[in-house]
């Protein structure tokens, strides 16, 4: 603003001869100074009328919201659609109710959530301050704005008229005053990082919230594993067909049946190691100082080994058969030979390259033994024969704290850690790992896949038709067990960025689903995608879903996108990892920035669009799964199983080794 009044030597200077021009030369600056403020001032104040006007329109039509967190692309297609932002403070990160005694009454037709009427919430500061409209920078966390830089000019690929950024000429400040009018408003809608950064008694009020509570049973790894293991109660699937056995360590039972699964894996890759024999020379399994050259020890092994071996799977096998008979059969692991002596006996065969001598009638032996027990077996295809187990924190994410171990008392120690910690919470989860992935060029890769559950009760499953794959930073090999060349997440393969596995893997190492599917036309599976991949993907997050639903928070508004983590086995068969509760959209690649900011936009016409007009494009999203029946006293339907003609036979369910 320009100031109001003028400087004396202006404005009181009579003049002497030749100082009529002076005064003259005042009084236009004068009139020039005042022009000047009057149209700023002019300007300010339609600015005041235009923020109030779509304020008001904003609350009669319940368009309020707020976002938590690094998300500008869910900012700007709501602002676009006439959304007006309720800003979070920089110096206080939490949505708060407003006290009782400073609550106003809400106009008519302001947002309400929860059905209650009554009362007000606004961004409160310690001490009671509030937002200032003459504050020099946006009412937002700092990171989002960082984000908003990043992420600046990013569109996505469809021309419709949302995707046009309505404000795009609207300078921040325009927002800060609208939000700085809605302060007194329950938000209609909330897209947030975390709930723990809302109010309770106002997050019941809020109408549309992006997260669901108590999730635990779903998104950590503890919480998937024992979900999983009560799917027979809900489905006639195995789960052994599509994730990975996985057992708690804090707990001893499924500590002592992870011993056991050990030494059974153990005996079944002697087997293994015995056929891979070429003449009298083993294959290398350990590191080696030089590149497929394993020289192994002079000592022999104990000449009974492999007869070992093959009496544990016989045993196995015939307590397979006769599970369902007799369910008291005890394990072979507690009775035929001494796993004291023969584990360091397999060590020096698998990693230090001992030589196994076998005959002809063994050699057949351990050819028929493993042909049967692939039949009982879902998982005997990615065993390979190395015994790698993966071992992970129960309840991190993003690779955290994730190490690869081959020997028994490697993962025993961690499990120690358990020791101590509070009643029915476990630290870590091993699980087996898949030592016969899919590979692309020889290097590792996994899947994310989004999808959005709109409701619990019934239940009610979107999923989404792109995704994109992750590749490690060095060539697979179990060999050498590090990270670059075993964790596929981001933010693990962000610390080797200079490395590179193979030339035609992309530098940001990310591919798109279609780049996928070209990939698999050149290898003559053009057809593996749509037939096998991705209905099976969809049966595993369906499984998921029904076996955790009962623990997990259902509110009705609420609505949560999840990533979910796949790995292709060398048969095509996906193995489902991981779940993941609100999956990072920051872009690491170009495709991620595509992708990511799809699915956000798409998110939103799924669950704020389609009220409207349930016509609507939803983008990428399809259907998976909605409860017909639920709370009617009918059973609810059972998802059908995908073609048989497409499941390998060593797939089929079968009982848990």
């Amino acid at each position: 603003m320009f100031p109001r009044s003028l400087p004396t030597p202006w404005a009181g200077d009579t003049g002497t001869a030749g100082s009529g021009g002076a005064v003259l030369t005042g009084q236009v600056a004068a009139a020039t100074i005042g022009y000047h403020d009057g149209q700023q001032y002019a300007a300010e104040s339609e600015r005041l009328r235009k923020a109030r006007l779509r304020v008001e329109k904003a609350i009669k039509e319940k368009k309020i919201f707020t976002v938590h967190g690094p998300y500008p692309v869910i900012r700007r297609l709501l602002r676009a659609r006439g959304w007006v932002e309720r800003k979070l403070p920089l110096n206080h990160k939490q949505l708060k109710q407003q006290p009782a005694d400073l609550r106003q009454q809400q106009p008519d037709g302001g947002a309400s959530g929860g059905g209650d009427e009554q009362g007000e919430a606004v961004l409160n500061p310690p001490g009671g301050a509030q937002p200032s409209l003459g504050t020099a920078e946006p009412l937002q966390h700092p990171w989002c704005t960082a984000h908003d830089k990043e992420n600046e000019g990013e569109r996505e690929d469809e021309d419709d008229n949302e995707d046009k950024e309505q404000c795009s000429e609207d300078s921040e400040d325009i927002h800060d005053l609208m939000s700085f009018l809605v302060q007194d408003q329950v938000p209609n809608f909330l897209w947030t990082i975390r709930l723990s950064s809302v109010d309770r008694e106002l997050l019941a009020r809020i109408e549309v919230v992006n997260r669901y509570p108590r999730l635990a049973a779903l998104c950590t790894k503890e919480g998937l594993c024992q979900s999983l293991q009560n799917l027979s109660w809900f489905e006639q699937v195995d789960f052994n067909t599509f994730f990975p056995r996985c057992y708690r360590l804090g707990f001893k039972d499924e500590k002592e049946a992870f011993i056991d699964d050990f030494c059974l894996t153990a005996a079944r890759s002697l087997l293994k190691l015995a056929l891979q024999k070429v003449g009298d020379r083993p294959v290398g399994t350990e590191q080696p100082s030089k590149p497929d050259e394993v020289p192994g020890p002079c000592s022999a092994l104990y000449p009974e080994l492999l007869e070992e071996a093959l009496e544990v799977c016989e045993q196995h096998l015939g307590v397979l058969g006769h599970q369902d008979i007799d369910r008291s059969t005890p394990s072979p692991c507690r009775t035929c030979i001494d796993w004291d002596r023969f584990l360091p006996e397999y060590y020096r065969v698998a990693h230090e390259g001992a030589r196994l001598e076998l005959d002809t009638e063994q050699r057949e032996r351990c050819q028929e033994l493993l042909q049967r027990l692939e039949e009982k077996l879902p998982q005997l295809g990615i065993e390979g024969s190395l015994n790698v187990w993966i071992v992970k924190p129960s309840a991190k994410s993003r690779g955290r704290g994730i190490v690869c171990a081959t020997r028994l008392e490697e993962v025993l120690e961690l499990a120690q850690s358990c020791v101590g910690t509070p009643a029915g919470v476990c630290e870590w989860v091993v699980q087996k790992y898949v030592e016969r992935p899919l590979t692309i060029f020889n290097t590792k890769f996994d899947i994310r896949q989004w999808f959005v559950v709109t409701d619990w009760k019934p239940l009610t499953v979107w999923f989404y038709r792109d995704c994109y794959l992750r590749f490690c930073s060095r060539p697979f090999s179990l060999c050498h067990l590090e990270p670059a060349r075993h964790l596929c997440n981001v933010s693990i393969q962000k610390r080797y960025k200079t490395w590179q596995p193979d030339p035609r893997v992309p530098p940001d190492k990310i591919w798109s689903n279609k780049q996928f599917q070209a990939h698999l036309a050149w290898l003559g599976r053009a057809n593996a995608w749509q037939r096998v991949m991705v209905p099976s993907m969809k049966a595993a997050i369906l499984n998921a879903l029904r076996c955790a639903r009962d623990q997990v928070g259902s509110r009705k508004g609420s609505f949560e996108l999840f990533g979910a983590d796949f790995l292709i086995g060398e048969d095509l068969q996906p193995w489902l990892l991981e779940i993941n509760s609100c999956p990072t959209m920051s872009p690491s690649s170009a495709v991620t920035r595509q992708l990511c900011a799809n699915v956000q936009r798409d998110t939103l016409r799924l669950v704020l669009d389609r009220k409207d007009n349930p016509t609507c494009s939803i983008g990428a999203f399809e259907l998976l799964y909605k409860e017909v029946g639920w709370g009617w006293g009918q059973p609810p339907p059972r998802h059908p199983e995908p073609p048989t003609a497409l499941v390998s036979p060593c797939r089929q369910p079968c009982p848990r080794v």
